[in-house]
């Protein structure tokens, strides 16, 4: 007779996986917090449950080996066994608002640490990123669309038939303030840009209303303020 733990699926085995991950890096998050109050003589109040998901999710970074057995389980039972020995997994919390991302050249999955406020999708973003090295493999040297019939297919043999191109987890955008503001000499309209413009550019309205479309010096930007 198999255990409990033997009839368990692999989505299930993710998530266990995971709440322990989630439980070791907490109890690790809380101690320091009570071994820094308790050193400056003050009460210790635990973090929100927001503030407590955010600290384990910076804690995820590097090589998930069990994931990594679970992506390669995958691909040998779908034959792609070569890259089954080469596929890596790693949590990398330079991804801001991506669930994940998938690099065929360097046999690598990458997922986004705060996929933890999100366990269900974890295993789903995983299939979602190896469908991408899946259908890569079997198209050889040839060029495929990221998001073509290949990687569809792959889907479907993923056990993901119905998965869609984006993500919609909830990550917050970054949102950066404008660093340089320009003007048209013409209409005075203002163009905010996050970067310095490093070639020659005009108003394209100007340009629409005065000039055919075409480019004219008339109705070049000028820096404001930096």
């Amino acid at each position: 007779m198999h255990s409990g733990e033997s009839r368990r699926g692999p989505r299930t085995r993710t998530n266990m996986r995971l709440l322990r991950q989630l439980e070791f890096a907490f109890e690790q998050f809380a101690t320091r917090l009570v071994e820094r109050n308790d050193s400056a003589g003050q009460a210790l109040r635990l973090p929100a449950r927001q503030t407590a998901t955010d600290a384990v999710a910076l804690q995820l970074r590097g090589r998930d080996a069990g994931l990594e057995t679970e992506a390669s389980e995958l691909l040998r039972s779908l034959g792609a066994t070569r890259i089954a020995t080469e596929i890596r997994v790693e949590w990398d919390p330079r991804l801001k608002t991506a669930a994940g991302r998938a690099d065929y050249r360097q046999k690598l999955i990458s997922l986004n640490p705060r996929l933890v406020e999100h366990p269900a999708e974890i295993d789903r973003t995983l299939r979602h990123e190896l469908a991408h090295i899946l259908a890569q493999s079997r198209a050889g040297r040839r060029r495929i669309s990221p998001h073509g019939p290949e990687w569809q297919h792959a889907c479907r043999d993923l056990g993901i038939a119905d998965e869609k191109r984006c993500h919609t987890l909830p990550f917050p955008a970054t949102r950066y303030a404008p660093r340089f503001i320009y003007r048209c000499p013409n209409c005075r309209r203002n163009f905010p840009r996050l970067r310095k413009i490093k070639r020659t550019v005009a108003c394209l309205a100007c340009c629409r209303a005065h000039n055919g479309g075409e480019f004219d010096v008339r109705f070049r930007l000028n820096l404001l303020r930096m």
